[in-house]
């Protein structure tokens, strides 16, 4: 783990980076995170999946990576609560702690269960409904990314950076099309018109790649919190921004299965401004 003097020219941490509370919780993120290596590894492209009335995918390794997850920070952290997109409830839950924790099990779950190596496990804390911190199991790259404001963000023991570039047809820009395809007309179009677009069929992993300095921002008009709240801190570390567009989650207040889906751009303050702009005017 890395303190304070990391690298990073992202905004000042909304906590005290040297408070042990919170050293602790960090610590016990990553080692959550790790745990579960070896499960997902084994399962990759092996386990069986199943469709969820909202028409998503989801394995056996989703409830029991989220499960045993969950289990442990509950365990160590009994005043905290914890939020996954495998709870199986079907109402809203109040966030009401000081600290809590939001997890996608595995963010990529179709190519998870196909075969397809972007996935990931994202983990995520949250003080006052805001990330501060997150940590990733990055399965392409077999590496834990990881970090928040005050912290910096790493790969690894490796620092990482945002590339700073402005939209441009040189720029490589993660996009997620909306679920309703008729919801923002032109979009997409004017996408492929200005940059190049990948489209990994991980949202974290967009976004945590903009940190990165891998793709030079992202667009997204289908994500849910579960899936970017753990890279939202990473990209904020290094100087990046997450601008919402449409249905700002944050702070989060309310835990929703049934959420709005959230719309947003990522990359340098400066890509943000080109990708907003682009949006305004398609």
């Amino acid at each position: 783990m890395h303190g304070p003097g990391g690298p990073g020219h992202g905004p000042e941490p909304m906590v005290d980076t040297n408070d042990p509370q919170l050293l602790r919780r960090i610590e016990a993120a990553q080692a959550a995170v790790a745990s579960q290596r070896e499960l997902f590894d084994r399962e990759f492209g092996q386990v069986a999946s199943e469709w969820k009335k909202d028409g998503s995918r989801v394995t056996a390794a989703d409830h029991a990576i989220s499960a045993n997850i969950l289990a442990r920070l509950a365990a160590e952290f009994p005043e905290d609560q914890g939020f996954s997109e495998e709870l199986l409830i079907d109402h809203p839950l109040e966030v009401t702690s000081a600290y809590s924790w939001v997890l996608d099990p595995i963010d990529g779950t179709n190519n998870f269960a196909t075969g397809l190596p972007q996935c990931a496990i994202v983990l995520a804390l949250l003080h006052s409904g805001e990330p501060i911190y997150g940590v990733i199991y990055d399965f392409p790259r077999r590496s834990i990314m990881h970090g928040g404001p005050g912290f910096g963000a790493w790969v690894g023991e490796e620092p990482i950076r945002i590339s700073g570039a402005r939209l441009s047809r040189r720029a490589f820009i993660g996009f997620h099309s909306p679920h309703d395809p008729e919801q923002y007309p032109g979009h997409a179009e004017a996408l492929v018109q200005r940059c190049k677009i990948r489209g990994l069929g991980s949202s974290a992993l967009h976004l945590a790649y903009v940190a990165a300095g891998i793709l030079d921002g992202t667009v997204d008009h289908n994500v849910k919190i579960w899936d970017i709240a753990a890279a939202i801190p990473l990209v904020r570390a290094t100087g990046g921004e997450v601008r919402f567009l449409a249905n700002n989650p944050l702070p989060l207040r309310r835990f929703d299965l049934a959420m709005p889906r959230i719309f947003y751009v990522a990359g340098s303050p400066e890509m943000c401004a080109d990708l907003a702009a682009l949006f305004a005017a398609a």
